[in-house]
């Protein structure tokens, strides 16, 4: 049986983790990525001449078989162990979190991970795709299979008004946003790994999350990423450098800091998913599949996880 011939929409941890599983079964996969990078929401940026994730903090892996992948990118030096509990700011005081899943760093940053992924697949960079249609067509070029690895908001414009399942399980889906705050100072002047911060406690109205940057790579750089809470985020999506004094001003007080050196925003007009679902991916008779970390629980595992268990569905369709 020749190929089937499939496109992959998106290039972040799912859509390569599905094209790696359908270019093992000697299919012929291209990956079409709109940015100049693969990598997705795993994005970095090179803030003071050093990298800084802006985007996923770190990886669990609860399941089993992302969990051997993560111990490869472990014995190759890609992934480190990092934390098994962060520090939680509550209205009252601090506290610890449970022992939980390990949470590992990468130094290079997560989007490495999804360069590896993406080591020897057909990827095209800057290539948007404009239109999924029945057949299935991308772009008016009949394919045996689509893929659509991304966030449901920016999945369903692409999709024909012909494919109504799909359209369907796409449409009304509400995503939150985030804002990203690094901030870089001139000595660490704290001693954790992470933080969580309570709605209610001080600063939980501009806070959600802080990570220690230098910890998190491994170079003890004095640099903090922060994120927003997506009611806040939701205030700055139009000028998100306005959100920056606040997000500054709220970190300093949750950590008793001086001004930083430096800082810069991000915008993440699609964080996450607004709510979970149960299924993790989506396949319906046309052979357009979507999968994404909106499939299951937000996380960067979700991600492999659904593009693997639909990469292998398509496998098992196409035989």
């Amino acid at each position: 049986m020749p190929a089937a011939r499939i496109v992959v929409v998106g290039a972040g941890l799912s859509g390569t983790a599905c094209a790696r599983v359908l270019a093992l079964a000697g299919h012929a996969v291209q990956v079409r990525e709109r940015g100049r990078v693969v990598g997705g929401r795993a994005a970095s940026r090179t803030l003071a001449g050093r990298r800084v994730d802006l985007g996923a903090s770190y990886l669990t892996a609860r399941d089993e078989g992302f969990r051997a992948v993560v111990d490869g990118w472990v014995a190759r030096g890609l992934a480190f162990p990092w934390a098994e509990s962060f520090a939680v700011r509550e209205p009252d005081g601090w506290r610890t979190t449970s022992r939980g899943p390990v949470r590992y760093r990468t130094p290079g940053g997560i989007r490495t991970l999804v360069e590896d992924l993406a080591a020897g697949l057909d990827v095209r960079l800057s290539s948007p795709v404009h239109a999924v249609g029945p057949g299935p067509e991308v772009d008016g070029e009949r394919v045996d299979a689509v893929v659509l690895a991304l966030p449901d908001p920016q999945a369903e414009p692409l999709l024909a008004p012909a494919l109504e399942q799909e359209r369907a399980t796409v449409t009304g889906r509400e995503w939150e946003p985030v804002v990203a705050l690094a901030a870089g100072f001139d000595v660490r002047g704290w001693d954790l790994d992470g933080c969580f911060v309570d709605p209610a406690a001080p600063g939980g109205d501009v806070l959600a999350w802080v990570a220690d940057d230098g910890r998190r790579r491994g170079d003890g750089a004095p640099v903090l990423v922060a994120h927003s809470t997506s009611t806040f985020a939701g205030r700055h999506l139009r000028a998100p450098d306005d959100a920056g004094p606040d997000m500054t001003v709220a970190v300093r007080a949750l950590l008793d800091l001086p001004a930083p050196a430096w800082t810069a925003v991000h915008r993440w007009s699609l964080a996450r998913p607004a709510q979970a679902r149960d299924a993790s991916f989506f396949l319906g008779d046309a052979g357009v599949g979507l999968c994404g970390d909106g499939w299951g629980s937000p996380r960067a595992e979700t991600a492999w996880v659904s593009g693997t268990r639909l990469g292998q569905a398509l496998v098992d369709r196409l035989g």
